[in-house]
C-alpha cells in the first residue's frame, strides 16, 4: 500500500507566495469596487437633498433659505425645519466616506485633520441646539442676505452677483450643495489647489471643496435639482456665481497646463 504524500515545507512556501501575490493584485480592485459604492450612495444623498432644497425654494419664491435681519446667510441651517437640521438623526448630511466630526459638541478637537473627515460641531442657538455637523458644503452665492447693507459675500464678491433664485439659465452649470470641509463656499477663479492634498483645511475658498475624496471626484447637486460626480479640475469650470469666469486661470481654456498642477492633481483630467 502506497503512503500519502502530502505537501513539503517548499511547496507551502510557494502556495502562500502565491496567494499572497494574488492578494496584493486584488485588494487595490476591491478598495475601488468598495469607494465606487460609497460615490453612488454619497450622490444618491445629494438627490435627497435636491427634493428637501426644492421644497423650500418653492414655499420661498425660489429663493434658498433666508436669513434675519442681523444674522449672517450662511447661518442657513438655523432656517431649515428641526428634524432635517438635526445631524444626529438625519444621516442626509455625512457622505459615507467622511462621517466623523473634526469637532465634537464640547468644542474639542477629536480627528486628525483630513479630506475624509465631516465639518463641525458647531454648538449654540445660531445654528440649532444640537449644533450642526457634515461633509457638504453649501454655494453661498447661492444665499441672499437679508440686510440690504450687506453689499458683499465673503470673498469680496458683488452680492449683485449672487444667484437670486434657483433654476433659471446655466442652472445645470451652478452647484448649489458639494462635498466640502466646511459648511458655506465663496470659491473665486483664482483660488490655487492646495499643495498636498490632505491640507486643504488651512486652504482658501475653492480648496474646501477641491478635494481627492472620490479618487479624482466629488459630488455635487445643481440648481437645476440635477447631481452628478465632478472633476476634482472641473469645479474652477462651473458657474458659482453670475460672474465667475469659466475660463480663468486654472482652466485649459485659460491655459493652464497639466504640470501646473499640483502633483496629487497631475493625474486627473484636465478640463
Amino acid at each position: 500500500m502506497s503512503k500519502k504524500r502530502g505537501f513539503t515545507l517548499i511547496e507551502l512556501l510557494v502556495v502562500i507566495a502565491i496567494i499572497a501575490v494574488l492578494m496584493a493584485i486584488l485588494m487595490p480592485a476591491l478598495r475601488r469596487v468598495k469607494e465606487q459604492g460609497r460615490m453612488v450612495s454619497c450622490l444618491a444623498t445629494l438627490k435627497q437633498w435636491n427634493i428637501i432644497a426644492a421644497m423650500y425654494t418653492e414655499a420661498n419664491d425660489g429663493k434658498f433659505w433666508d436669513s434675519d435681519s442681523g444674522t449672517p446667510a450662511y447661518w442657513f441651517p438655523r432656517y431649515m425645519d428641526a428634524d432635517i437640521r438635526d445631524w444626529k438623526t438625519n444621516k442626509l448630511w455625512f457622505c459615507p466616506s467622511a462621517q466623523a466630526p473634526i469637532i465634537d459638541e464640547y468644542g474639542v478637537q477629536v480627528q486628525t485633520l483630513n479630506i475624509f473627515n465631516a465639518w463641525g460641531i458647531f454648538t449654540g442657538d445660531r445654528l440649532g441646539r444640537n449644533g450642526i455637523s457634515g461633509s457638504y458644503g453649501i454655494n453661498g452665492y447661492c444665499l441672499i442676505p437679508h440686510d440690504i447693507s450687506t453689499t458683499t459675500y465673503e470673498s469680496g464678491v458683488s452680492v449683485q452677483n449672487g444667484w437670486k433664485t434657483a433654476g433659471g439659465r446655466n442652472a445645470a452649470l451652478v452647484p448649489w450643495w458639494i462635498e466640502a470641509l466646511r459648511f458655506d463656499l465663496w470659491p473665486t477663479p483664482t483660488d490655487a489647489p492646495v499643495d498636498d492634498e490632505f491640507a486643504a483645511w488651512s486652504g482658501n475658498l475653492m480648496a474646501r471643496c477641491a478635494i481627492n475624496r472620490h479618487q479624482g471626484f466629488v459630488n455635487a447637486a445643481f440648481m437645476d435639482w440635477s447631481a452628478r460626480k465632478c472633476g476634482i479640475k472641473e469645479l474652477w469650470t462651473l458657474k458659482w456665481h453670475k460672474q465667475f469666469d469659466t475660463s480663468g486661470p486654472y482652466t485649459k481654456a485659460g491655459g493652464m497646463q497639466a504640470g501646473n498642477w499640483p502633483e496629487w492633481m497631475r493625474r486627473f483630467k484636465d478640463y
